[in-house]
């Protein structure tokens, strides 16, 4: 089944394919079918360049579990990092 479900944001920073290291523009968020992955459907993120082609493309492919306990990991380091960053600033 295809979902159509994607999420696209900007992105600031870098990836490493296969070409080594390149610039983020976009990080792309989807439920569909994966490509590599052996799952019926999974969540894909990919951290691209979109003005590098399709080469500047690095990608994982999750269980909906992985992805619950990979959005509760950068939740809680996005809180500490705000601690720390704003502890600085004091």
């Amino acid at each position: 089944m295809c979902t159509s479900i994607v999420e696209i944001v900007k992105a600031e920073g870098s990836g490493k394919g296969k070409d080594g290291w390149f610039a983020l523009t976009n990080s792309v968020v989807s439920y569909d079918h994966p490509h590599y992955a052996m799952l019926e459907e999974a969540i894909t993120i990919d951290f691209v360049n979109h003005g590098r082609g399709p080469d500047a493309r690095a990608a994982v492919e999750l269980t909906l579990e992985s992805a619950k306990e990979l959005h509760g990991a950068l939740s809680r380091a996005i809180a500490a990092a705000e601690k720390e960053e704003s502890q600085r600033a004091a």
